[in-house]
């Protein structure tokens, strides 16, 4: 098969795109076609250049972390999946590991998981939709409802409206019947929210954060507060407007990390803080079915093929705006 891998850590040019062995599935494993596979910023762009040491990944390696395909071939243990089941890969892994990372992920015409990390994937959902969904979907799910407890009528601030997990969780959080107050930082990625069904919609580099969510609410405050950024100038408005026993959740940090944050606030509200990027494969499935129903749409700025991946990784250094893009082996 042909992969793209990179020997040592550098610029979009240490990617080559060459023969590697077939790989072979364990007894619990998948052996999976890739159809479509996502250029992430930190987990790819930032792994390959080296600015990311924390993760562990060390050369030569294959990244992609949220592949979609076909599967090709089933391991001996492995019920419930058969050659011919459409799926897509999640990175939580059996045991603690993360897909893509702690080995070789779905940049490559075959790549093997864990059935444990993968999810059927429904006929109506394309390869490249559901590699987005996949990716974000079950973050955006877990932080939602399974951390913060987000119920229908309840109200909740998402920041980064135009990107994939914010506009995830925008359109998980209208389908439970919250009410959805989608923050960017221009009017043009605010209306991105707008288009995704979001109530309200904040321009923070225009106007206050915390003043337009408190007209917003009438003073009251927002039940959640919803960051993937940790913009260090804005993710200190978004906890402030938090109500007494608000609650944030967040998996990600690309603004910050550091964020200042007035412990007199929290205490005083009794405000909790969680953060998680994991999540769990099943998670997916009611994104999935979302996404089937109408009610969830991804934001996927290009399709192109796996060979093309240096120049993906530059134009996402050389653009921080630019939306999702995937990788499609399947057109060389």
């Amino acid at each position: 098969m042909r992969a793209m891998i990179f020997n040592a850590f550098g610029p979009p040019d240490v990617l080559h795109y060459e023969d590697v062995p077939d790989p072979a599935p364990g007894p619990g494993d998948l052996l999976i076609e890739v159809h479509a596979v996502s250029v992430n910023r930190v987990l790819d762009v930032d792994i390959r250049a080296g600015r990311a040491p924390h993760y562990g990944v060390e050369p030569p390696h294959i990244l992609g972390v949220d592949p979609s395909g076909v599967v090709i071939d089933v391991g001996s243990d492995v019920q419930g999946f058969a050659a011919g089941d459409r799926v897509s890969v999640t990175m939580g892994m059996p045991g603690g590991g993360r897909y893509g990372l702690e080995c070789n992920g779905g940049d490559a015409q075959l790549t093997i998981a864990p059935a444990a990390s993968c999810v059927k994937v429904r006929d109506e959902i394309g390869f490249a939709d559901a590699t987005v969904i996949s990716r974000h979907g079950p973050v955006a799910y877990n932080l939602l409802f399974n951390m913060g407890k987000l119920e229908a009528g309840q109200t909740v601030l998402i920041m980064g409206a135009a990107g994939n997990l914010g506009s995830i969780g925008i359109q998980l959080a209208k389908a439970a019947g919250a009410t959805v107050i989608a923050a960017a930082g221009s009017r043009a990625r605010a209306d991105v929210g707008a288009s995704l069904g979001a109530d309200h919609t904040v321009d923070y580099n225009a106007v206050n954060l915390k003043d337009a969510v408190m007209d917003i609410t009438d003073g009251a405050g927002v039940d959640l507060f919803y960051d993937n950024i940790a913009n260090p100038d804005i993710c200190p408005l978004g906890i402030e407007s938090l109500k007494v026993l608000g609650r944030m959740v967040t998996a990600g940090s690309h603004g910050g990390p550091v964020v200042p944050v007035d412990f007199s606030t929290v205490y005083h509200k009794q405000l909790t803080i969680m953060g998680n990027p994991r999540s769990k494969a099943q998670d997916a499935l009611p994104c999935f079915d979302a996404a089937a129903a109408g009610n969830l749409k991804v934001v996927i700025d290009r399709v192109v093929p796996l060979s093309a991946a240096p120049e993906m990784h530059a134009l996402i250094e050389a653009d921080p705006g630019i939306g999702k893009v995937i990788l499609d082996p399947t057109l060389g």
